[in-house]
């Protein structure tokens, strides 16, 4: 068994067109990716990943059609209400980045519960990226730095960002076809490998994560610096 990342970062793209592509509404698409959120981040946790971060909600995707994210904001209601519980018990502290002023009251405060509940947990860390960009999180921890007068590192600068708390992704990973990071932890993922898989998020197995982690431990990671010469 090779090297397993530390940190894994999840686009989880696709799920409205795996929904269309079997003729069901696209809010069926999103309540089969939320059950295959929990079951991917169980098998990461159980393959020894000390933080996992999905990419549950973009601040673009605030722009979707009413009824779109009514749907969406139900199964955010019951995924806090269903889930916090079997965190606390696995251990599992819950976090969430993103701008959550944008989010219904309800929703922010299942929020606050969840994290105030799981606190203590120490096997790991689950954060939910919700209402969040990247730009906009950089855009804010520029402004605050502005504010307090301070000359940044790039230390302190990551400090500042609402990922702060957390280590940088060492693998991030993408469904859906798509090969791009859509405004997602731009600034953390800079030595960041990338995986990109075909398959929409609903259809990516346990086994096609294990086939990233084996290309994970593959790949030689220099960040930056000249490859060492073997004898």
């Amino acid at each position: 068994m090779g090297e397993i990342p530390r940190h894994v970062a999840v686009i989880m793209d696709g799920n409205g067109r795996w929904a269309q592509k079997r003729l069901l509404p696209r809010s069926a698409g999103h309540a089969a990716g939320m059950k295959r959120m929990i079951a991917l981040s169980e098998y990461l946790f159980r393959r020894g990943v000390e933080v996992v971060t999905l990419y549950a909600l973009s601040q673009e995707n605030l722009s979707r059609s009413e009824e779109e994210l009514s749907a969406l904001f139900a199964l955010f209601r019951q995924y806090f209400a269903g889930n916090v519980d079997r965190l606390q018990e696995s251990g599992i502290r819950l976090g969430v980045i993103g701008d959550v002023t944008l989010l219904p009251e309800d929703i922010r405060t299942l929020i606050e519960s969840g994290k105030e509940r799981t606190k203590e947990g120490r096997r790991g860390t689950l954060v939910l990226a919700i209402a969040y960009g990247a730009r906009q999180d950089i855009v804010r921890a520029a402004n605050s730095a502005l504010k307090a007068g301070k000359e940044l590192t790039e230390e302190s600068f990551s400090a500042l960002l609402s990922t702060g708390a957390y280590p940088p992704p060492d693998l991030l990973v993408r469904t859906g076809g798509e090969k791009r990071l859509s405004n997602f932890l731009l600034f953390e993922s800079a030595y960041a490998e990338l995986y990109f898989s075909d398959k929409m998020f609903p259809a990516f197995t346990d086994e096609d994560m294990a086939r990233a982690l084996e290309d994970y431990a593959s790949r030689d990671r220099r960040f930056g610096r000249v490859r060492a010469e073997k004898d």
